[in-house]
C-alpha cells in the first residue's frame, strides 16, 4: 500500500500522530537525562486507549502500517512496541518536495 493510501485512513492518521508525539516526547526526555522517561514508542494497549478503538482494528491498522515500512514493532517481554520508522512515508515526501520550492 503506498503512503498516499496509507493516510487517506483517519484512523492510521491518529496512530502517526500518537507515535510522532511519543518519539518527540522520548526526544526531550533524553535531552534531560531522564533514562525512564525516553522509552521511545507506544505498544498496543497504549494505543487501545488513546484511539477509544477494539484492540483488533487497531492491529489490523497497525499491520498495515508496519508492512508499508511506515512503522517498525519492537518487543518488550510480553508488549510489542510501535514507533515511526527511520523514513516513513517516502513517497508522500518526494511527491510533496517540489511544492515546497
Amino acid at each position: 500500500m503506498d503512503g498516499f493510501a496509507l493516510l487517506a485512513d483517519p484512523t492510521r492518521r491518529r496512530i502517526l500522530d500518537l507515535l510522532r508525539a511519543a518519539d518527540e516526547g522520548s526526544d526531550e526526555a533524553a535531552d534531560e537525562g531522564d533514562d525512564d522517561a525516553a522509552v521511545e514508542g507506544v505498544d498496543v494497549s497504549g494505543l487501545v486507549e488513546a484511539l477509544d478503538l477494539p484492540q483488533p482494528l487497531v492491529s489490523k491498522h497497525l499491520r498495515a502500517l508496519r508492512e508499508s515500512g511506515v512503522v517498525s514493532a519492537s518487543v518488550d517481554g510480553r508488549r510489542r512496541v510501535y514507533r515511526l520508522a527511520a523514513d516513513p512515508l517516502r513517497d508522500v515526501l518526494a511527491w510533496v518536495e517540489p511544492y515546497r520550492r
